[in-house]
């Protein structure tokens, strides 16, 4: 099964100019089958998917929720949670990293560094955190080994990090414009029909296919040095929404409510997957 596991598309991107009607279009026509929605700090975009499109349209694909969360000092990392489990705390930048990995793991879901080793501020090698402590990859479940908007210095980086911490590679466009969609891919071994059964895949470890085309249209290949202008303003912008955003976050990781309900099915995967913890502390 093919898919593209980094997408940013319109109706949740305010960078995009994909709206994903067209995404999943032009998918298709380069012999995908499904999607992941990674847009950044919000899941508006499958939102739309679910009220507006789906079992509507593309009833033959895929569409998967993820988002790319924008840490306090890691950059930025993918998480795909679980069917059905709703969580606003990962619609609120800004949390460190370590914070984010023990929220994720204990709801069931995964995450891995997207772009390893792109930009400062936006790439977990580029950021002190990792500099300080780089065992933290042993805690993430993989690795984006494949980035179209990268460099191939870059996403070779990616795939030795992978390999040198025992994670499976993940592969995707990236993609905020039509002529980027579809240029990186994942291509996993079975087919999944939602978020749950692809977390099951990532915890097999088994060997996913990534690759694809490098884009070489993006802003920062267009304006050369003056990026680092950009990547400083994405600093910025980052941290101050972090602090605007840290009431908001606070008050859901109460331990009466760190979550939105979750649905019984999902609360049963959940207990399987504690199930042996449990003996192990017998």
């Amino acid at each position: 099964m093919k898919l593209d596991m980094h997408c940013h598309v319109k109706e949740g991107s305010v960078d995009s100019r994909v709206s994903l009607d067209e995404y999943i279009i032009l998918l298709k026509a380069h012999g995908f089958d499904g999607m992941v929605i990674t847009d950044h700090d919000t899941y508006n975009a499958y939102r739309y998917w679910k009220t507006e499109m789906k079992d509507k349209v593309h009833t033959d694909f895929v569409v998967l929720k993820g988002i790319e969360y924008d840490t306090r000092d890691a950059g930025h990392i993918l998480v795909i949670m679980p069917e059905g489990v709703k969580m606003r705390l990962l619609e609120l930048k800004g949390m460190p990293v370590a914070v984010l990995i023990d929220l994720v793991h204990r709801n069931g879901g995964v995450l891995g560094p997207a772009h390893p080793y792109g930009e400062k501020y936006m790439s977990i090698t580029n950021a002190k955190r990792f500099q300080k402590n780089p065992e933290i990859m042993q805690r993430f479940d993989f690795v984006e080994g494949f980035n179209a908007c990268e460099s191939a210095k870059s996403n070779q980086e990616a795939r030795r990090l992978a390999d040198q911490y025992g994670k499976i590679c993940v592969g995707g466009s990236d993609s905020h414009k039509q002529d980027c969609v579809g240029l990186g891919y994942t291509v996993i071994p079975r087919d999944v029909t939602c978020e749950t059964e692809l977390i099951d895949l990532i915890h097999s470890h088994e060997e996913f296919e990534v690759g694809g085309k490098l884009y070489n249209k993006t802003l920062k290949d267009k304006i050369g040095k003056v990026n680092k202008l950009l990547v400083y303003g994405f600093w910025f912008y980052n941290r101050g929404g972090g602090i605007l955003k840290q009431r908001l976050r606070n008050r859901n990781m109460e331990p009466e409510n760190p979550t939105d309900p979750i649905d019984p099915i999902e609360l049963y995967y959940m207990e399987q997957q504690e199930r042996p913890k449990r003996y192990r502390r017998q």
